[in-house]
């Protein structure tokens, strides 16, 4: 157990100075204001030796008591609550990162009158609230918030300490990031759906980061006056990047990641916002909200395959994976394998095609779900069944690059060029050899999507050019859209739109399709992940001038999970 120090208590009332009190656990702990030292100080289980025998013990180790647990967190939460930023850090096993971000809470994020009050533990694992006031030039509003800390043993010595972390100061913080309270670093805006009504995260509640997303972009651009905040500034990725390639002394190359969106979290004084009307369509948008909210991490994009135009964007988790996910697509990626096969002249859809029980390349060896196989079959009915053999077959006759080539140069996929108007992926197709370059082909090794990019392949399958998908009309800042190298040939748009009419109508599609034809066509994936019990589940399709793409995490079979939520934006959709 730990040892109590007492402070000369006549000393400090003859100085005259207030008390304020810590909240831990539902026990109120004098301190003396000013800086001034505690009633008494808490210290964990040896920490008080004064012989200077510590130097001579064994680190500790093993698991952590309770009272180790509560004693690391008391002493922290203790000194940060009186301001004792140096006693705070050290108890933490990175006392420079510790102190930086407890300085910056009262310095840049300026909140005062600080109450932390401990709740109950959870292993090693400590939450809390935090109260306090933000203050700002004559302006202040309460905040109060969760958060959670998490203790570990110190390498040096096995004492117990804090783990530290940014999201010990506030749960939304990451590497990198900083809570700053002053005028807005961009002015409010006011989004507007296509049809002029206001986008709010009240309406939508899918919408929080892409709203975040138009704020950061285009705040300044739309007019409006910036008012007072809390918020936290997002650590820039190129930032990160040069300091590695600095020590790495390579040569600098573009970041594959933005920016992500600065965060308010308490205005403090409102600005006047601007306004910037999106593509979204309300209704679409509301029936997105209303079908992944139903389902666990799901997420779902619609757009206009004419056009580009994104109708509706929204994910059952707060990370934007619609737009900023970067997941192996699974089956889906057939779609740009089949049109590469054709173009090359190694498919064709009603030839016959192999599509045994296995096929091996590279030193690895695939087979088909549940091991099936179609003997004398097409092509088409190896797409329709989704056969993996029947794609992994041709490997052999392909170079390293031939599927990066497609995947870029007719699918627009992968350059890192798209201009959505908020933050986006843009898919990767990388080029790979051996046995990864043969499971790319089946949208495993090491390609990656999300619903918008997949959206946007069914799109380009309908059309036959590539549109890239936008959210913010162009016109709105004269921003370029990406555009593909080349547009798909006939012959491989006909045979591709006649694979994917024929397993929306017969295949693996064809339950969730059910409905929706003739002018349609769909694609199915399920893509194994490790560590996941069930595959993340896929479906993509298109209907008239509708297209969509949808995920389910862990979901299993695209058809069973995403494939009903797509099917029902496409039949919502298609009356208008």
């Amino acid at each position: 157990m730990g040892k109590r120090r007492r402070v000369d208590e006549r000393k400090a009332a003859k100085s005259g100075r207030s008390r304020r009190h810590l909240v831990l656990g539902g026990v109120a702990v004098a301190a003396l204001g000013g800086g001034a030292m505690a009633v008494y100080t808490v210290f964990g289980a040896g920490a008080a030796a004064e012989d200077g025998s510590a130097d001579a013990k064994a680190v500790k180790t093993g698991p952590l008591s309770a009272a180790e647990v509560r004693t690391a967190a008391t002493t922290f939460l203790t000194a940060w609550q009186k301001g004792t930023v140096a006693k705070a850090a050290a108890a933490t096993d990175d006392s420079a990162a510790a102190t930086t971000a407890l300085t910056g809470f009262t310095k840049d994020a300026h909140v005062k009158d600080v109450t932390l009050t401990r709740g109950k533990r959870s292993g090693d694992t400590v939450p809390f609230t935090v109260k306090g006031t933000v203050s700002f030039q004559g302006t202040e509003k309460p905040l109060t918030y969760k958060s959670a800390l998490t203790v570990v043993r110190a390498e040096k010595d096995g004492e117990p300490v804090v783990g530290w972390q940014p999201s010990v100061v506030h749960p939304e913080l990451t590497e990198g990031d900083r809570l700053v309270t002053g005028e807005a670093g961009t002015p409010p805006v006011k989004a507007l759906d296509r049809d002029g009504g206001e986008l709010t995260t009240k309406k939508y509640p899918s919408l929080g980061s892409v709203l975040d997303g138009l704020r950061e972009k285009y705040g300044k651009k739309a007019g409006g006056k910036a008012g007072v905040e809390l918020r936290i500034v997002r650590a820039d990725p190129k930032d990160s990047a040069k300091s590695a390639q600095s020590a790495n002394s390579t040569k600098s190359t573009k970041s594959t990641k933005e920016k992500a969106a600065d965060k308010t979290l308490l205005e403090l004084s409102e600005g006047t916002p601007g306004e910037v009307r999106t593509t979204l369509s309300p209704s679409l948008q509301a029936a997105a909200e209303e079908k992944v909210a139903a389902t666990k991490r799901a997420s779902v994009v619609v757009m206009r395959p004419s056009t580009g135009e994104i109708l509706a964007a929204a994910n059952s988790s707060s990370f934007n994976v619609a737009f900023q996910g970067s997941l192996a697509p699974g089956s889906t990626m057939k779609i740009v394998s089949s049109a590469l096969l054709i173009d090359k002249g190694l498919a064709s859809a009603d030839k016959g095609h192999p599509c045994p029980k296995f096929s091996s390349y590279g030193g690895w060896k695939f087979q088909n779900d549940d091991k099936f196989e179609i003997k004398g079959g097409t092509f088409k009915a190896s797409f329709a069944r989704s056969c993996n053999t029947a794609f992994i077959s041709q490997a052999k006759k392909l170079d390293d690059d031939s599927l990066t080539q497609e995947a870029q140069q007719v699918f627009g996929l992968g350059l890192n060029n798209w201009a959505i108007g908020v933050s986006s992926f843009d898919g990767a197709v990388p080029v790979q050899s051996d046995a990864p370059m043969a499971a790319s082909l089946i949208g495993q090794g090491g390609v990656r999507m999300n619903p918008l990019n997949m959206a946007s392949v069914v799109s380009t399958a309908k059309t036959g050019v590539f549109k890239q998908p936008y959210l913010v009309p162009p016109s709105v800042d004269d921003r370029t859209l990406a555009t593909a190298a080349r547009p798909m040939s006939a012959t491989v748009r006909a045979q591709l739109r006649e694979l994917l009419q024929y397993t929306a109508a017969a295949g693996t599609a064809a339950e969730a399709m059910s409905g929706l034809g003739p002018d349609y066509g769909a694609k199915t994936g399920s893509a194994e992940v490790d560590g996941q019990k069930e595959p993340n589940g896929w479906f993509t399709a298109w209907k008239g001038d509708l297209a969509s793409a949808g995920v389910v995490q862990q979901g299993g079979h695209g058809s069973e999970s995403a494939g009903p939520i797509v099917a029902a934006l496409l039949k919502a959709g298609s009356g208008g």
